[in-house]
């Protein structure tokens, strides 16, 4: 499942509990990600996905979902 995939992404790069990585979870006020965490955060999903995320496409993403949906669509 993409969720476990990117859930582990997500504790590697920005070194968070994995309890509060949720679907619902909000990457700044939740998981305390700030621009350069996302960056990082970024070139890990793409390595661990094997494609490239856009930088306007990032900068949509505001909870755990965004991100499944986004690889999910783009995956597909």
């Amino acid at each position: 499942m993409t969720f476990d995939k990117v859930k582990e992404v997500i504790v590697d790069s920005l070194g968070c509990d994995e309890e509060a990585v949720v679907l619902t979870a909000n990457l700044k006020e939740d998981l305390n990600a700030d621009s350069l965490d996302a960056v990082e955060l970024s070139m890990a999903l793409e390595e661990a996905f094997g494609f490239t995320i856009a930088d306007e496409d990032l900068m949509a993403f505001v909870t755990v979902k965004d991100i499944v949906d986004y690889i999910d669509k783009n995956l597909a």
